[in-house]
């Protein structure tokens, strides 16, 4: 297992690292001259060049690249070029905690409704519970996040005065506080994921119900239950957990829309503000934290992968 866990992380490390070469690349390609977009057309030439010469930008790319990666890890992000100039750092990190809050409150509405619909839609294949909850799971995937949002601001908000309607975050915040704050978000942006992850879970258990191994089981007398329990979701869970994987990227910095609609400062927000200024150091924080987590997610994935199903492991 340790060797699973290694192979594992050396191939983390190497995709995070392939993945600063593509975001400093692409940071490289905007348009335009960065100095001259952040002074305005009244700067002067001397003013334009001391801007790159403080920025680092007069050096070839290469050497650009390395003295970003070297003070990124060593934890200097640069400054913003913003009004300022502020510390990027502090800013970046502050959005990656509300928007990690934002998708671990997604996930905990989302994933066990979604596997327990899945289950019960899989034990009453082709009956009426199986298909109100596929009409069910279809349509809440098929509307758009700003149309769930605002219909939960109008019901829970404004009409039954349940959750504030905007999600600005008080100084001092307790945890009382986040819940409200997030419940409306969380649900909005847990619409957009339940409808797959019951689909996969559903389609998952329908398939390991009819292998032998279960009517085996069966016969030799263990409950139903048990056999659900221990052997059918150990298997059938694995297609979610990729499901669940690949969508922590986007619970932390896709989550666009759903930010705009309750004024939430998460960090897709953040991301959508940075590219309109091209602020190339928030740009690339951003970026760089985004594809992080979505790392080690997948590789946490791989490891409940192994913890399932040890072939993976073994084979791996």
């Amino acid at each position: 297992m340790s060797r699973y866990i290694a192979r594992r992380a050396a191939l983390l490390i190497l995709t995070v690292f392939l993945t600063t070469v593509i975001i400093f690349t692409l940071t490289q390609l905007l348009p335009g001259d960065i100095a001259r977009l952040q002074l305005g057309r009244d700067a002067s030439a001397a003013e334009v060049e001391a801007f790159r010469e403080a920025r680092g930008l007069d050096d070839p790319a290469p050497m650009q690249y390395v003295n970003w990666l070297t003070r990124f890890v060593a934890g200097d992000w640069g400054r913003s070029f913003s009004s300022g100039s502020p510390p990027v750092r502090p800013l970046v990190l502050e959005r990656f905690g509300n928007s990690l809050r934002l998708g671990a409150y997604t996930l905990v509405i989302a994933v066990p409704l979604s596997l327990l619909l899945g289950v019960v839609a899989a034990l009453n294949a082709n009956r009426w519970p199986d298909g109100l909850i596929s009409v069910l799971s279809l349509s809440v995937v098929g509307l758009p996040e700003f149309v769930t949002g605002i219909a939960l601001v109008n019901l829970l908000a404004f009409g039954a005065n349940l959750f504030p309607p905007t999600s600005l975050i008080p100084s001092g915040a307790t945890f009382g506080d986040w819940v409200r704050i997030l419940t409306l978000p969380a649900i909005t942006a847990a619409f957009v994921i339940i409808g797959y992850i019951t689909r996969l879970t559903r389609a998952a258990v329908v398939e390991e119900m009819r292998k032998p191994y279960v009517m085996m089981a069966e016969l030799k007398g263990l409950p139903r239950r048990q056999v659900i329990v221990k052997h059918v979701l150990r298997n059938a869970l694995m297609p979610s957990i990729t499901v669940i994987a690949l969508s922590v990227g986007w619970l932390i910095g896709g989550l666009v829309v759903v930010e705009n609609v309750f004024n939430y400062p998460g960090m897709g927000a953040l991301l959508v503000t940075a590219v309109e200024q091209k602020n190339i150091p928030v740009i690339q924080s951003v970026a760089v934290l985004i594809i992080v987590a979505l790392a080690l997610a997948n590789l946490l994935a791989d490891l409940l992968y192994a913890a399932l199903n040890p072939r993976v492991r073994l084979g791996g």
